[in-house]
């Protein structure tokens, strides 16, 4: 397997995985419906002045292979929490990271922030799935879908409660995630295409975001020295896994947190920032 097919080989495996999801919508559909109410993951993103911290639980990778594959979800996002992360995310893909959705549960028991599932998420099944397990935000990238498909989903999501953090890798894709109606907008300095890290690439793509838009920066950030740099650009919040999991969890956390973050254009410095839903019904 080539690097530059490693995107087109997962997708063809969760497209797999979907059309047996499917034989369960409905059910999925009603447990999505009698979950309780989810924990807002953008509103806790939005600080006016510090760079919120996602501290993700992941086993492995395609790109690194191995990072921790016998960690205890539930133990170290317990440990993430206290040492100050806003919110965790979980890899729920089995095949390619070591993943499942019991980690996500796990974790929903663990923690009282909220949580997002990170997985290639392709249909509207995976949605209900990702709610029914206690998931209060879903990733969507841009690559893996069409306009159309794109700005479906991120209705859904959100009819279902769900904030979706729409992953963006260039200029175009921040386009079409805005065009989409995102509200929430993760660069990654991953090309998936390549798995290539560009850190100081995606760090100005973030300094282009309309400031209503919670921007998160994903991977690549391996210190604080990185994080620094995040909020520098004006990043909301940091996403940041594999150099948690190889690492103690708390002490890596708490070198994340507490960065400060400077307004991207746009932005009132001295002005709260506008309220998100979930923060004005709270």
């Amino acid at each position: 397997m080539t690097r530059h097919t490693i995107l087109e080989e997962i997708l063809e495996t969760k497209r797999s995985e979907v059309a047996r999801l499917d034989l369960f919508s409905s059910a999925l559909e009603s447990q999505a419906a009698e979950t309780g109410p989810p924990r807002g993951f953008e509103a806790a993103l939005r600080k006016p002045s510090e760079v919120s911290v996602i501290a993700e639980f992941k086993r492995r990778s395609p790109s690194a292979g191995e990072i921790n594959p016998y960690a205890q979800a539930g133990g170290v996002a317990s440990v993430y929490e206290g040492a100050g992360a806003s919110a965790v995310s979980v890899l729920t893909d089995e095949p390619y990271f070591g993943g499942s959705l019991d980690d996500l549960r796990a974790v929903r028991d663990a923690v009282g922030i909220p949580l997002l599932r990170k997985d290639f998420t392709l249909e509207r099944v995976q949605l209900f799935e990702a709610r029914a397990a206690g998931a209060d935000a879903v990733l969507l990238i841009v690559r893996a879908l069409s306009p159309g498909k794109l700005a479906e989903l991120i209705e859904t999501s959100h009819e279902l409660g769900l904030d979706a953090a729409v992953e963006a890798h260039d200029e175009r894709e921040i386009d079409a995630a805005l065009e989409a109606g995102a509200r929430v907008i993760g660069v990654n300095a991953r090309d998936l295409a390549t798995f290539d890290v560009d850190l100081e690439r995606s760090l100005a793509l973030i300094e282009t975001i309309p400031a209503p838009v919670t921007a998160i920066a994903e991977s690549g950030i391996r210190g604080p020295d990185d994080a620094a740099a995040a909020g520098e650009a004006g990043a909301d919040a940091i996403l940041v896994g594999g150099w948690l999991m190889k690492s103690d969890p708390q002490t890596g956390v708490e070198a994340l947190v507490g960065h400060p973050r400077r307004p991207r254009s746009g932005e009132d410095e001295d002005a709260t920032r506008p309220m998100t839903d979930d923060a004005a019904r709270s």
